[in-house]
């Protein structure tokens, strides 16, 4: 506001400010219209966030657990929140978001709280020394490579 009440060109303000000067063309007419509230940010246009009463409903349909919202088994995972979250509430998020909305909220992933009963840990052992060796993919040799598909090297 101040660069526009002195009089400096918009070219001058958007390569002081290293924005474009179409940017700066649209404040400077939003704040002949409007005055100061034209050029106050509106926010972040991303990441809408949810109210606490928004929140507290979500807390008590994840308690009804993913079976009560279609879902095959009982485990919620963020991306399961987040489509939850759009069918609630029809906001869009990202896994990301829905991740650290959880955190926020000191939710965690879940863990189950006893092992399997028909878990067999010599059978686990076995499998881990004799079986992974051989299905795990070798390591590739210190030595130069070759990004030519013709060069057995790059193999």
């Amino acid at each position: 506001m101040e660069r526009f009440e002195g009089g400096r060109k918009n070219a001058e303000i958007a390569t002081a400010l290293r924005v474009s000067v179409r940017s700066v063309e649209r404040w400077h007419r939003a704040w002949r219209e409007l005055g100061e509230a034209g050029v106050l940010s509106k926010g972040s246009p991303g990441r809408p966030r949810l109210g606490e009463v928004q929140v507290a409903w979500l807390e008590r349909e994840l308690e009804r657990g993913p079976l009560a919202h279609g879902w095959a088994d009982q485990r919620w995972t963020p991306a399961r929140i987040k489509t939850l979250i759009g069918r609630l509430f029809h906001v869009s998020s990202t896994v990301e978001g829905t991740w650290r909305l959880l955190k926020q909220r000191r939710w965690s992933w879940q863990q189950p709280a006893r092992r399997a009963i028909e878990r067999d840990d010599d059978a686990v052992e076995v499998w881990r020394k004799e079986t992974w060796p051989r299905v795990r993919a070798p390591r590739r040799s210190a030595g130069p490579g070759s990004s030519s598909r013709t060069r057995p090297g790059s193999r």
